[in-house]
């Protein structure tokens, strides 16, 4: 009976998890841009350190935390730091970031003006609902004059403080934001979001974050996994000179810069 009870155990050593050995598949889910195309080139490169990346796509900013916490993910790339930080907090989830990749600068976007100077009293303004990039959007409209906002991490509408042009704020979910540009003035959009929607950010964008910007996007693991051979061999691979050369030559153009 001892001897059955340890086969069975060292049978679960070697079998659960992705993390018990090279070879192993991570499954990691990404948004489809710029995540996916960043994520197919890590794919290259850990396969060198022999481990397949099985990549699925997620469309919304919800359900990939949800499916890391509940382990049908081994990692996560979509989010940038501050969202992940808001989650854990919120949720309970015990989830950690491994590795910033890369910058998404939010911009502000309009079919209607080219410059701020050209909105007038209260216009309608468009910003993300989520906690993180929301307060991230109204920091934005307010280093560009716009609005002033009480001091804080993640403030809200509700924390104006100053609003010359009483600009009409409007909540949206961050994916809905380049369809609102038809009934908005002028929208803040996520870089991906708005690179989705064939816009180019450093064409279009009215206003748009600078590389300093602390949002950088993480990949995320749950955090009993962080030191696993498998995690660091992830690590690496996001962070790659290969990662990096591919941001460069690929996403600079579209407004996207590497955070390493």
């Amino acid at each position: 009976m001892k001897r059955t009870i340890c086969v069975v155990l060292s049978l679960f050593v070697l079998t659960s998890g992705i993390f018990a050995a090279e070879g192993a598949t991570i499954v990691i889910g990404v948004s489809p841009f710029p995540h996916k195309e960043i994520a197919r080139v890590a794919k290259a490169v850990l396969e060198k350190e022999g481990y397949s990346l099985e990549i699925k796509d997620f469309t919304d900013y919800v359900t990939p935390n949800i499916a890391l916490e509940e382990k049908s993910l081994d990692a996560n790339f979509f989010q940038h730091a501050p969202y992940l930080e808001n989650t854990v907090r919120e949720k309970g989830f015990d989830l950690s970031w491994v590795v910033k990749v890369h910058i998404e600068p939010l911009g502000l976007y309009s079919k209607k003006i080219r410059a701020l100077g050209e909105l007038k009293q209260g216009d309608i303004v468009a910003i993300p609902n989520d906690p993180t990039n929301g307060a991230r959007a109204l920091r934005l409209l307010e280093k560009n004059g716009l609005i002033r906002v009480r001091a804080g991490d993640l403030v809200t509408a509700g924390d104006i403080t100053e609003n010359p042009k009483s600009l009409r704020i409007v909540e949206l979910d961050a994916p809905q934001l380049p369809r609102s540009l038809d009934d908005t003035t002028a929208s803040v959009i996520n870089t991906n979001f708005a690179v989705e929607a064939k816009l180019i950010p450093s064409r279009d964008a009215i206003v748009i974050e600078d590389g300093e910007s602390p949002y950088a996007n993480v990949v995320a693991v749950r955090t009993a996994d962080r030191d696993s051979p498998a995690v660091q061999a992830l690590t690496r691979a996001f962070n790659s000179p290969e990662v990096k050369r591919f941001i460069e030559t690929e996403l600079v153009p579209k407004g996207i810069v590497a955070a390493f």
